[in-house]
């Protein structure tokens, strides 16, 4: 990775680096740096506290990459306590990143039959009055790894992180897998809703994208809608209403094509929106002017 600083093995989660889903070794080296954008962008979502690749890279490093290509900065997403507590801690060292804290859904069920919930919450409910702080998230529902019997942990997880959004004042990342109607009804259903809904890597269809059209609902689309088996993110694009739609990495996962199952970084976007302008039959320029004023408007200033 362009820029990166080779520091001493730390603490953090660590990307199974063994072999990818289709049985394939894993290529461990950062991907070249892409051309520049001539207009910068934001990444909506990135995980900068796993360590991923040949080397571990430190947040200031990784901004420092994104930086030189076009990629102004960028949200550190929280999915428990300690993740949480790293995004705060990154955004206040660093003006280009901001910080979003929640509990995973997939943490809540195991969460809750631990009865840990509550104090987990708690520090989340915290750290989300912190300054530095633009978003809960990420919260959601994902029907893929937990099962029936987690159901009714994720959603009130899912409305317990809702209404700290709205007590707060900030916008909401979702995580959506699998769930696509069932999270679209505890949205439905919630009494109010955060300043701004955003679905994070974004994974429905045209029919999806038409509802959240229809609600305000930002869709942040990631390396995915890069990959050939992805015809249904670029559909659900095409008919994105432009001013709803967002643009991440969800680092160190979903690297875009062609160098899916590398590591991932902020400084990849390029890659991304390039694919994205050519779907939307427009500017690459324009397309990114665009999703820097959906992400102001989602988020607030990053000065």
């Amino acid at each position: 990775m362009p820029a990166a600083d080779r520091l001493p093995e730390a603490e953090r989660p660590v990307r199974d680096a063994a072999e990818e889903s289709s049985g394939r070794r894993r290529r461990l080296e950062y991907p070249p740096a892409p051309e520049p954008l001539d207009v910068p962008v934001i990444d909506n979502h990135a995980h900068l506290d796993f360590r991923d690749g040949q080397v571990a890279v430190s947040v200031e490093a990784a901004l420092d990459a994104a930086e030189a290509v076009g990629v102004a900065g960028a949200v550190c997403v929280g999915y428990d306590v300690a993740s949480s507590e790293f995004s705060v801690t990154a955004a206040a060292a660093d003006p280009r990143a901001k910080a979003a804290v929640a509990l995973h859904p997939n943490e809540a069920p195991e969460l809750t039959a631990a009865g840990e919930f509550d104090d987990a919450f708690a520090r989340i409910a915290e750290l989300a009055a912190d300054e530095q702080v633009v978003a809960v998230g990420e919260t959601g529902l994902d029907h893929f790894r937990t099962g029936p019997d987690g159901v009714a942990a994720q959603q009130e997880s899912f409305r317990r992180h809702i209404e700290l959004a709205v007590e707060r004042g900030l916008a909401m990342q979702i995580h959506d897998r699998d769930a696509h109607e069932d999270v679209v009804a505890v949205l439905r259903d919630a009494p109010a809703l955060p300043r701004s809904v955003v679905f994070h890597c974004y994974s429905g269809d045209a029919e999806l994208a038409r509802i959240c059209n229809a609600n305000g609902w930002y869709m942040s689309f990631a390396g995915t809608v890069t990959f050939k088996n992805a015809g249904h993110l670029r559909e659900a694009l095409d008919v994105a209403d432009p001013h709803l739609i967002l643009v991440e990495t969800d680092t160190p996962f979903l690297t875009p094509h062609p160098y899916r199952g590398r590591p991932n970084a902020p400084y990849l976007i390029p890659q991304t929106m390039r694919l994205m302008a050519e779907v939307r039959h427009t500017e690459l320029d324009a397309l990114c002017q665009q999703v820097m004023l959906n992400t102001v408007q989602a988020y607030g200033s990053w000065t």
